[in-house]
């Protein structure tokens, strides 16, 4: 940006409501401005009708699985019922395939289905890091890079989490399917996180963390290399206790259920992100808020594979964080995965509104969904975004308060309009560092990049 610009919408979300006749000025290095520090010469963009908000965070994505949606919903031939496990298999079917710049088509695909959702940050778990045969690319960072750069192309903010992965799981043999993904040691993974943040180095919109995948594909030592390797101050995110399997195993290599034996190797902390964390004991979900950990719920995958059901009441009651994914990109609507996270609980405890925090607001328990939308999310990525305070990142979304989704909602009520009953179609602007990358619901790459995907799914599936 080359000169100060001021967003005025008809509604500003700040400090947690609703504010008519404010502005939202960005400085020329995208940041928000204070409003006394506005020129007079500053550049304004009228969003009539629109009401804005702080852009939402994706908190755990696998992009390229953007090609398996709708490819999986049968039972295989043979087989009784389905579950993760098979529909793990399907879902290599794709991973094998891929080459750089496939996995950057398939990438920019599900990233302007972001944007055009309201998304402005995300954080790609990324585990497929080789050649089809398992040998790494004269860059072991190839294809991070591709992602980066889908997201970059697409307008978005991205914590690259690079996944690190050992085996098959404990005395489980080497599954060839895999041979992508894997890592020959803690060293050479850990090295390998260090030289991708040394590449991306002086793109603000770009950071790093670490992912061992889960406790079946990383064994004591790796994590407990992780938990004490230099890089230990990136984010640390980890499939945890998604599939009772995974507890079994656990207990049979370690003696300890998953989250008792991070606890026990020093990973828990305020900077480590639990993906999933649907089998917890009461003991585990105790460990989780004593440390101030984030877990990050995915609904619509947990309800997709059949995982389960995240405590998440449980969770914050103890003071763990929340954040929301949208994983497998069986959907890609973030406002929809808080939802879900709410309406999943509903159905388990038998009543309503059970996130809320008390008080009797009416936007209470919208409020506290959006901050896992946008606030949580961030944190647990370590990022300053997710609002709209000076100083912050000028990432944000609009909706068209004429949008029928949201027509008749009240000032009061509009919060809970947009988060619990609103379309993704309502979404309009999408703005991150300032720069709009939506304009009236339009998206620049949409079409070229919907063109393009279509043609790799059909070269990989016809």
């Amino acid at each position: 940006m080359s000169e100060t610009t001021v967003y005025q919408p008809d509604l500003l979300y700040v400090g947690g409501r609703f504010l008519e006749g404010r502005a939202l000025a960005v400085g020329v290095d995208g940041r928000i401005l204070e409003a006394a520090a506005i020129p007079p010469e500053a550049h304004v963009i009228r969003l009539p009708g629109r009401a804005l908000l702080p852009g939402l965070v994706n908190g755990h994505s696998h992009a390229f699985q953007r090609l398996i949606r709708g490819r999986t919903e049968y039972v295989v031939s043979g087989r009784e019922a389905d579950d993760f496990w098979s529909w793990r298999e399907a879902m290599y079917r794709a991973a094998e395939a891929l080459g750089p710049d496939d996995v950057y088509v398939a990438s920019r695909q599900v990233f302007v289905e972001m944007a055009l959702a309201g998304i402005t940050t995300v954080g790609e778990f990324h585990y497929l890091h080789h050649q089809a045969d398992g040998t790494p690319y004269g860059n072991r960072n190839a294809l991070a890079h591709s992602v980066i750069r889908a997201a970059r192309d697409a307008g978005l903010r991205i914590c690259l989490l690079r996944v690190g992965y050992a085996r098959a799981g404990f005395q489980v043999a080497p599954n060839p399917r895999q041979r992508r993904f894997l890592d020959p040691d803690v060293e050479t993974y850990l090295a390998t996180t260090e030289t991708l943040v040394r590449e991306v180095r002086g793109d603000a919109a770009v950071s790093v963390g670490l992912a061992p995948h889960s406790v079946r594909a990383v064994p004591r030592e790796w994590l407990s290399a992780i938990a004490s390797a230099p890089s230990r101050g990136l984010p640390v995110h980890m499939h945890v206790a998604e599939q009772p399997k995974e507890i079994e195993a656990c207990l049979a290599e370690h003696g300890r259920r998953p989250v008792e034996l991070l606890s026990d190797l020093g990973l828990l902390g305020p900077g480590f992100t639990a993906v999933h964390g649907v089998h917890l004991t009461e003991e585990e979900v105790g460990m989780l808020g004593r440390a101030r950990a984030t877990v990050c719920a995915c609904p619509s995958t947990e309800r997709n594979l059949g995982d389960g059901i995240v405590p998440a009441d449980a969770l914050v009651k103890a003071g763990a964080r929340i954040s929301l994914g949208s994983d497998s990109q069986a959907t890609v609507d973030l406002l929809d995965e808080a939802r879900q996270l709410e309406g999943h609980l509903r159905l388990a405890r038998l009543r309503r509104a059970v996130l809320d925090p008390g008080g009797g607001a009416v936007d209470g328990l919208a409020a506290r969904l959006l901050g896992m939308a946008t606030v949580e999310g961030a944190r647990s990525l370590g990022l300053a975004t997710g609002t709209l305070d000076a100083g912050a990142p000028a990432d944000f979304f609009t909706v068209d308060l004429a949008h029928p989704s949201l027509v008749g909602a009240s000032a009061e009520s509009l919060l809970a309009s947009i988060v619990l009953g609103g379309d993704k179609a309502a979404v309009r602007e999408v703005a991150v560092a300032g720069r709009l990358i939506v304009k009236d619901g339009h998206h620049p790459l949409a079409e070229q990049s919907g063109r393009t995907f279509h043609s790799l799914a059909r070269s990989l599936y016809s």
